[in-house]
């Protein structure tokens, strides 16, 4: 299972030698961590996170086959930085509103 979501995820994304995949195991059930670059966040979730409802779907798919489940997470690391930008967004959304 973490061959294929490797794979994929490694497909869709722009930064794949910055991407971390890590895998914890309990009694009949995996879950995936995902950790990437906020850039390939949105590639991975796709529109109105029809993506990685696949990409979750084919997952238990093929845990399913072994009688077990997966999960899979995406880990969001909040910059310094990103509050700064989201600001600096906002006047611009002001001004169009008017």
């Amino acid at each position: 299972m973490q061959e294929f979501l490797e794979f994929v995820l490694r497909q869709l994304i722009d930064y794949p030698d910055e991407m971390i995949l890590t895998r914890q195991e309990a009694p009949k059930k995996t879950i995936f961590r995902l950790r990437l670059r906020q850039s390939d966040i949105g590639k991975v979730v796709g529109k109105h996170g029809a993506t990685i409802a696949s990409i979750r779907t084919l997952l238990n798919a093929a845990a399913s086959r072994h009688g077990e489940k997966a999960l899979l997470e995406i880990i969001e690391d909040h910059a310094p930085h990103a509050q700064e930008s989201s600001t600096a967004v906002r006047p611009a959304d002001a001004g169009l509103t008017q």
